[in-house]
């Protein structure tokens, strides 16, 4: 595993979360360019062709679900996504700022193919300060009446997964693939 996941395993483990929801939903936005690049991305890239069509089958597959909340990024990608899976449910999605992904600094711009979660990059934030501004807007995501639904990045995928104790499975990391976390006896499962 990589060494940076594993530093974001133990300052997860810290202080973990625990929602008083029995389960919740999860949506990646949908590509960009640079996604499919593997490029760091700025806060304004928007979704590509591809991304906008793969929030439509999202939002057909959450619309049988009874989503009362919809919690999503500020940052356009992640927003663009939010509005189109939250027309079926008539919500208006909540925005928190805290859910942005990572900020990279100096990084923006080059390639993300062998990132390294431990790094702490010029201008941008150490994986300490990521992995607290996201438990927070997490857990006030996950506070709103449920069941909530969260639309944010693939960091925070790795964040909530951590501070829930669940395994990353590289299949879940998909864009615009509905996940569902539930409590499972003392702890949390992700499908």
């Amino acid at each position: 595993m990589n060494p940076g996941l594993l530093q974001l395993a133990t300052l997860a483990a810290a202080r973990p979360l625990s929602p008083a929801c029995d389960h919740f939903y999860f949506l990646r936005h949908g590509q960009t360019e640079c996604n499919a690049r593997r490029i760091f991305q700025a806060a304004d890239e928007p979704l590509s062709a591809l991304g906008l069509q793969q929030a439509a089958p999202a939002a057909e597959l959450l619309a049988g679900g009874p989503i009362r909340s919809i919690g999503s990024s500020n940052v356009h990608r992640a927003l663009t996504t939010a509005h189109t899976v939250s027309a079926p449910h008539g919500i208006a999605p909540l925005v928190h700022e805290g859910l942005r992904e990572r900020h990279f600094g100096a990084l923006i711009g080059t390639s993300s193919a062998n990132i390294d979660w431990a790094c702490a990059p010029e201008g941008g934030e150490t994986l300490p300060e990521f992995v607290a501004r996201k438990r927070e807007a997490l857990d006030q995501a996950l506070a709103q009446p449920a069941p909530v639904l969260i639309v944010a990045h693939g960091g925070s995928l790795y964040v909530l997964a951590a501070l829930l104790g669940v395994p990353v499975d590289m299949g879940l990391l998909g864009k615009a693939q509905p996940l569902r976390f539930e409590r499972h006896g003392a702890g949390w499962r992700g499908k």
